[in-house]
């Protein structure tokens, strides 16, 4: 009896489990995902011209149909366009690279043949795709003789500068100052196309124009002529100018508006972040009223914000629209301080990792250290401000909007208004969207965001859909649209410092409003 009655539980236990074992499980089965975010990388050859209009074209509707334009590629700088493009998994396109202005040209090889299509297959939620063109032809190829010069220009050339070449032989004027007229190339370079038989020696210079304004070196001291012997079939020819006969110094940047200041070389505590300039805009009447103080507007990209001499690719105007809203009585009186990025900057402005592409990525957490514990107190104690969250804002664009919207939300005892300007939203599967969701109690914080149709390369829809996604779900956690919310949609606007700098202005009223 003693054993029957010590195997009762064990076999009771046993049913039970058999019992679960049999009951479907609540949680759902994930989803899987149809399509992939491919992103496409295209180096293209030095002679390209900085207004190109490059495409990936294909047969397949996904690529532009037989007849459409396809998806462009976006220029990024350097030698690099690209694009990012939702396709289908599984499915095989065939595609081509053209350049459709400022002339249709093809991509070709080596040998000057028309360049055999790609074809992709994607299989994974995120791809990359890395493409090289060798250089751009006509559509039936070219193998005929053809000189390229790529003529790296300094610093000190004047923006717009018409470039030249003068040399030797007819094709290149015989020494009259100007005869072959460069166009400005990728990769701030100069580059043209001269036609030579084989074995030309050629001597050449460079100038603007004339002999007045012919190259020099770095210190003014005449240079020697350049040299080069064409071989009859495909070549390039870099040449590099030190400096120019009539210019010795650099031109002087254009005058900032208002009262600028700067904080240089600020060292962060944290030895894994680099030192980085702090660029800081005063209200008018600042030091007319030594008792007045005022609120604060962190920005990212600092050096994008107010001076065109430091600025990636355009400035936003920060201190011409700042001053002029705050002159004219549309905005509060506030302290604007723009924070340098380096070149950590993907590092610092995403709140998550995401690898493989981004393996460094994630330390937005570390970066807010540095802004509120030691940034932070510093301007609190160079300059009369309003230290109190309700007075201080954060803004940015791109992944400065994504970082903006994770440490506003992480952090609204330091921060309130938020600009959060074409957010990248795609970031790790949406996980700032999450981060929204996951909230339990809604913060105090006052929210503009923005979405051009323009800045998905091809793609509108899908940063408008990302955007939206944000919106909706700030809207779930108690936010009021047009009240303590602001979303806009730019009609054909791009995701450059032009586009923002356009609503800049809007960004600050709506943030910072005149107190009735």
């Amino acid at each position: 009896m003693s054993h029957l009655r010590s195997s009762r539980p064990t076999l009771l236990l046993v049913l039970a489990l058999t019992v679960l074992w049999g009951c479907p499980s609540d949680d759902p089965k994930p989803v899987e995902q149809l399509f992939s975010d491919v992103q496409f990388d295209l180096t293209v050859p030095p002679e390209t011209p900085v207004d190109a209009e490059i495409f990936l074209q294909g047969p397949t509707a996904t690529f532009g149909g037989t007849d459409g334009r396809g998806l462009e590629l976006v220029y990024q700088g350097g030698r690099q366009f690209s694009l990012k493009a939702r396709l289908p998994k599984g499915t095989a396109f065939t595609y081509a690279v053209r350049m459709t202005a400022p002339t249709p040209q093809v991509a070709l090889d080596a040998q000057g043949a028309p360049e055999a299509d790609h074809t992709v297959t994607v299989s994974e939620n995120e791809e990359r795709v890395a493409l090289t063109v060798e250089r751009f032809g006509a559509e039936g190829g070219q193998t005929g003789a053809s000189t390229v010069f790529i003529v790296q220009v300094p610093d000190i050339t004047p923006v717009g500068a018409k470039v030249w070449l003068s040399g030797n032989q007819p094709e290149l004027g015989n020494w009259n100052g100007a005869e072959v007229e460069l166009y400005p190339a990728v990769d701030n370079a100069y580059a043209g196309t001269v036609t030579f038989a084989a074995g030309t020696g050629l001597e050449f210079k460079v100038t603007r124009g004339s002999w007045e304004t012919v190259e020099k070196s770095d210190t003014g001291a005449e240079v020697a002529n350049h040299t080069f012997t064409t071989g009859g079939g495909f070549e390039r020819v870099p040449v590099v100018v030190k400096g120019w006969a009539d210019l010795t110094t650099p031109p002087p940047p254009p005058p900032l508006t208002g009262d600028v200041r700067y904080l240089r070389n600020v060292v962060p505590q944290d030895a894994t972040l680099k030192p980085r300039d702090v660029i800081i805009w005063l209200p008018p009447g600042y030091d007319t009223d030594a008792t007045r103080r005022y609120p604060v507007l962190y920005m990212h990209d600092g050096q994008n914000l107010m001076d065109d001499s430091t600025a990636f690719a355009g400035e936003w105007n920060v201190d011409e629209t700042a001053q002029a809203l705050v002159e004219s009585g549309q905005v509060e009186p506030l302290i604007i301080v723009g924070v340098y990025n380096t070149s950590d900057r993907i590092a610092e402005y995403t709140p998550v990792p995401f690898p493989p592409e981004y393996p460094n990525a994630g330390r937005a957490d570390v970066y807010s250290q540095f802004l509120i514990q030691e940034l932070k107190p510093r301007i609190d104690t160079e300059f009369r401000t309003k230290p109190e969250a309700e007075f201080t804002g954060l803004a940015g664009s791109s992944l400065g909007g994504l970082v903006s919207m994770s440490l506003g939300l992480k952090h609204p005892d330091v921060f309130t208004r938020l600009g959060v300007v074409s957010p990248s939203v795609w970031w790790a599967d949406r996980e700032i969207v999450s981060q929204v969701n996951a909230l339990t109690t809604k913060p105090a914080l006052r929210i503009w965001e923005d979405i051009g149709t323009n800045e998905g390369s091809g793609e509108e829809a899908e940063t408008v859909a990302d955007a939206l996604a944000l919106r909706d779900a700030l809207v779930a956690k108690g936010w009021v649209l047009d009240d303590d919310l602001k979303y806009t949609v730019v009609e054909g606007g791009q995701h450059n410092e032009a586009a923002w700098s356009a609503r800049f202005g809007d960004i600050l009223r709506f943030l910072y409003p005149v107190k009735k």
